[in-house]
């Protein structure tokens, strides 16, 4: 009996044991309707190919986990998304407490913190996160500057790169890119015009510190002065405190090339002198400063970066103070050399003359915050490096493949910032394990591997990254740049891809104890910045892919918050035809930096404020009072109606007297200022605007000059600047879609400032052609002849070049954008002589559907002012290459716009492919213009091309061609003489070949104004 009453107990545990069990066991087509509706709802949020299924479910009583696919994790989750996918799920469990669950995480630990600040209506619960205090040292701090910042990146330093670079192939015993050359350029270099021109600047101008493991100056010139080199620049006057050798060893420049391994940094001496402070200087007892010097001897005269370097030393000084001399000018530094020691620290780039003594670099041992110490602290002072330079590592094969030939190791032959980090790292003095993880086997993987431990190495021994020894600076962030693959045949985008890594080392801390889902928050804010700013500007459907939880080298290794960007695809047509846009790239480089700014703002709970837009409409004209010559200068603010912080709320003006350096700046509150001036000189202006987040980008340059014994306004000209445009080359595609690609040889478009990633023409235009290697790429494959070169672009400084000419013939003259002329803020009847500068100014499209014109040559308002200046009798000049074109064959062409160049400038369009040489050469005519002149139909790094000028021809009675392009004898320039005068001419004047022949030019126009 007891034993039965034993077997019914066991039997009934086993019963309820087993249906225990079939309750909590996971059934996966209970579940399938619920992933499906789910995976439906989450479709529109990213262009992600994740199939979304419930991939397990545990019940325990009336409590329900469902395990999503773990790649839910890349979308872009939102409070409002986590409570709906919530409510799909309870609408299918009504009776269940659910939880659900992607990639090791709830799905509300998905949804981003930033947003849900935003959000007035959410709840502002946030995930409790240990946070590390701000850190409130700089390396490097500019004390010249006439202004400061409190809510944008001060005090920070973020460690930036641009993808892959130069690198030397093992296996082919060559350099190469680590990419194919596409679409007239090669991603190793495309993603250097965002890194460079904009991001970099932006950061800069918002207070940040911006490291980089590959060189950022494109100058090609590189002079080293160091104190190992005996008559190479190198002085010292040594006061009270001597200049004396450092213990251990610091940098030399002994070779011309350098080996794997080979330090620079540990082949010379450094010198060091005690620090003395402001007490020091006083009394009868008062201490002299010792100073050290560094002349460059220049070889060219350009633009270089200035970099510097010392030993770090546990008493090193927190404030060394630099003066760089420059053309003109000068600016003095703060250097904290408690960090930093050991390396190149970038201080900036400034203007040096060839081979002028009175420029360079000088050290004191003065520490200007110091009142008084009972610490000794110490200066060091090590080698200067002026401008980019060649590079200067060899490479070869090593040794223990055991080739049956030997590869003598030799360099790129290319300019230093064509180059990996592998190699700048070397050059920078870091270890080699850091630069060659494959120790000196694949310089591939080297290259990318690099740059993770790079940030380790800068950023350990700091607040950031305290357990890791390093040089002790204080990294926030770091953001590698990169551009994918994949294409489309029609119009579609391949889009946005950011990556972040939530485990590194089997960890999902930083050293900090920050949680690494950091970097999911840092990603998220950036991408979102990027992918609105571009709906909201360029393309409504610009495509949002994932937000990846992947293993990436550059998001995995770094010890701070890292994430690594896929733009767009290099591969694509339809992303490279915004791509290659400065405008693009400008826009898109400011959403990356707003990205950087709010995700760090928000880690440390600190409000920001945005750095404004760049001005317009700036003017600047002569005016008197009593006796005094004086400039008003005024502009307009810039509302961003995507950042409702980013307001002017002040200005800095920026002086140049003739062809010096600019100064320093003054701060302004209103939107103009008035400046005294005197004859015989130039002077040139350029207008930031400015408020607590930061620095804008600079107006365009203008000039104004009077001329010895000339009063204001007597018989000035009126320079108008009507050249801003930027843009990419000229595209194409078939209407069956088989043919595309880009058409240089029409327009290479206009770069902002410069353009360092364009390789050379697109030669494969045939959509069918496949990938086979990275030398026959297939579809969109691109010549190399202009690789290791930069181009010039749009300078935004052409009223200077004009004014000069005018100037040496007597004229004064001042300037003004064409945007201050039709904005009714500058009067062209108060001058003799209106001078339009039109550049390659022309109506520009990106060519895709929906897409704005841009950049209209003549707009109606503009019309308007010129003829109502002809009709008070003035004398008008207008040059430019699409001048004609764009009134007859530009993308909106009125019968209005043919009128006003045939009535009131008297010409009318002949051809825009008028000639193919650079000649033109004057004809018989009326009124006495002569010469021959050649203008720049080359690309180079002095001035921009003009591949296409206009041919204009004459429209009426008193107009006669006055130049011809000789070979096909098109007109290349129309003047009229009637009730007024106006010159026209079909290719601009600020591209002809030398000064001499600008000045000639002008000077024939000026004397037919005259006569």
């Amino acid at each position: 009996m007891i034993r039965r009453k034993l077997f019914a107990i066991v039997a009934g545990l086993l019963f309820l044991s087993s249906l225990a069990y079939a309750q909590s066991a996971f059934d996966p087509a209970a579940y399938q309707p619920v992933g499906s509706e789910i995976a439906a709802y989450l479709k529109p949020l990213a262009a992600i190919n994740v199939k979304v299924t419930v991939e397990d479910a545990k019940i325990d009583g009336e409590n329900l986990d469902i395990y999503l696919s773990s790649l839910v994790s890349d979308y872009p989750l939102r409070d409002n998304h986590v409570s709906d996918i919530y409510a799909i799920a309870s609408r299918h469990f009504p009776d269940k407490k659910i939880r659900i669950h992607a990639n090791g995480s709830l799905l509300e630990e998905l949804s981003s913190n930033f947003y849900r600040e935003q959000d007035p209506k959410a709840s502002k619960k946030k995930s409790a996160k240990k946070s590390v205090a701000r850190s409130s040292i700089s390396i490097v701090e500019e004390t010249t500057k006439p202004y400061g910042i409190s809510k944008g990146l001060q005090d920070r330093h973020i460690a930036l790169w641009h993808s892959h670079g130069l690198y030397f192939d093992q296996t082919t015993q060559r350099w190469e890119w680590q990419r194919c050359r596409l679409f007239q350029t090669v991603e190793d270099k495309y993603t250097q015009g965002y890194v460079i021109p904009f991001i970099v600047p932006m950061l800069e101008n918002a207070g940040a510190n911006v490291f980089l493991p590959r060189e950022r100056d494109i100058q090609k010139n590189e002079v080293i002065v160091d104190n190992d080199k005996v008559l190479g620049g190198y002085t010292e006057d040594s006061g009270s405190y001597m200049w004396s050798n450092g213990e251990s060893f610091g940098f030399a420049n002994p070779k011309e090339t350098y080996l794997h391994g080979e330090n620079p940094f540990t082949m010379g001496t450094y010198r060091i002198a005690r620090v003395l402070s402001q007490q020091d200087m006083k009394g009868k007892s008062a201490k002299s400063e010792s100073v050290a010097e560094w002349i460059p001897s220049v070889p060219e005269t350009g633009e270089y970066s200035v970099y510097v370097s010392y030993k770090t030393l546990p008493n090193s000084t927190d404030a060394a103070y630099y003066t760089v001399k420059f053309k003109d000018g000068e600016r003095e530094f703060k250097v904290n050399q408690q960090m930093g020691g050991g390396t190149w620290i970038y201080l900036g780039t400034f203007l040096f003359d060839k081979g002028s003594a009175d420029q360079g670099v000088y050290l004191t041992n003065l520490n200007k915050d110091l009142k008084a110490s009972k610490e000794v602290r110490v200066v060091t002072a090590d080698a200067v490096k002026f401008g980019g330079g060649m590079g200067n590592i060899a490479r070869t094969v090593n040794p223990e493949k055991q080739l049956p030939y030997e590869v003598e190791p030799f360099v790129s032959g290319h300019p230093r910032f064509t180059e990996g980090s592998r190699v700048w790292l070397q050059w920078a003095g870091y270890a080699d394990t850091v630069y060659s993880q494959t120790n000196n086997v694949n310089d591939y993987t080297d290259d990318y591997a690099s740059r993770g431990r790079w940030v380790n190495v800068l950023s350990g021994g700091s607040s950031k990254n305290p357990d890791f020894q390093g040089l002790k600076v204080p990294v926030d962030l770091s953001f590698a740049f990169h551009t994918d693959a994949g294409t489309f045949l029609d119009d579609s985008i391949v889009g946005t891809l950011m990556i972040y890594t939530k485990m590194s080392n089997g960890s999902d801390k930083y050293p900090t104890g920050e949680s690494r889902m950091l970097a999911r928050e840092y990603a998220d804010i950036v991408q979102t910045q990027i992918v609105d700013d571009i709906r909201a500007n360029f393309h409504e459907k610009w495509s949002r892919r994932g937000l990846w939880d992947r293993s990436y080298a550059e998001s995995r290794m770094p010890n701070v918050p890292a994430v690594l960007l896929e733009f767009l695809s290099h591969q694509n047509f339809a992303d490279m035809k915004f791509g290659h846009d400065p405008d693009f790239r400008f826009l898109v480089s400011r959403a990356i930096y707003k990205g950087m700014l709010k995700f760090l703002s928000m880690k440390d709970g600190i409000p920001y404020v945005v750095q404004p837009l760049p001005v317009k409409d700036f003017a600047a004209v002569l005016e008197k009072n009593g006796g005094q010559n004086r400039v008003r200068l005024t502009w307009t603010p810039v509302e961003d109606r995507l950042e409702p912080t980013a307001t002017a709320k002040r200005y800095v003006v920026y002086t140049r007297i003739n062809g010096s350096s600019f100064d320093n700046g003054v701060v302004v509150d209103a939107p103009e200022a008035v400046i005294p001036v005197e004859s015989n000189r130039i002077y040139s202006f350029k207008v930031a605007a400015l408020n607590e987040g930061g620095l804008s980008f600079p107006s365009e340059i203008l000039s104004v000059g009077i001329a010895e014994g000339a009063t204001a306004k007597e018989g000035a000209v009126m320079i108008v600047n009507g050249f801003n445009r930027v843009s990419g080359p000229a595209s194409f595609q078939s209407k069956d879609s088989t043919l595309a690609g880009f058409y240089s040889e029409k327009d290479h478009g206009v770069p902002y400032m410069y353009d360092l990633t364009y390789t050379g023409d697109q030669y494969e235009f045939r959509r069918e052609k496949e990938w086979i290697t990275n030398d026959d790429p297939g579809f969109a494959a691109s010549y190399s002849d202009y690789e290791d070169k930069v181009v010039a672009g749009n300078r935004f400084d052409y009223p200077y070049v004009h004014g000069k000419a005018f100037m040496k013939l007597g004229y004064s003259f001042v300037s003004a954008s064409a945007g201050a002329v039709m904005a009714g803020n500058v009067k062209l009847e108060d001058y003799a002589i209106a001078d339009f500068i039109m550049g390659k100014q022309a109506q520009t499209r990106i060519d895709v559907e929906g897409q704005p014109v841009r950049y209209e040559t003549f707009p109606v308002a503009l019309q308007k002012a010129i003829a109502d200046y002809a009709a008070a009798g003035g004398n008008i000049l207008v040059s430019g290459a699409y001048i004609g074109s764009d009134l007859w064959d530009g993308y909106n062409v009125t019968d209005e716009g043919k009128k006003f160049a045939q009535d009131v400038l008297k010409f009318k369009w002949s051809n825009h492919f008028a000639s193919r040489n650079n000649v033109v050469k004057s004809v018989a005519n009326p009124f006495g213009f002569s010469g021959k002149f050649t203008f720049n139909n080359k690309l180079n790094d002095k001035i921009y091309i003009v591949e296409t000028p206009d041919g204009l021809l004459p429209a009426a009675k008193d107009a006669y061609t006055i130049f011809r392009y000789p070979g096909n004898n098109i007109s290349a320039a129309v003047a009229y003489k009637g009730e007024y005068r106006v010159v026209s001419f079909g290719f601009p004047i600020e591209t002809l070949e030398c000064c001499c022949q600008i000045d000639h030019l002008i000077e024939e126009v000026a004397n037919f104004f005259e006569k």
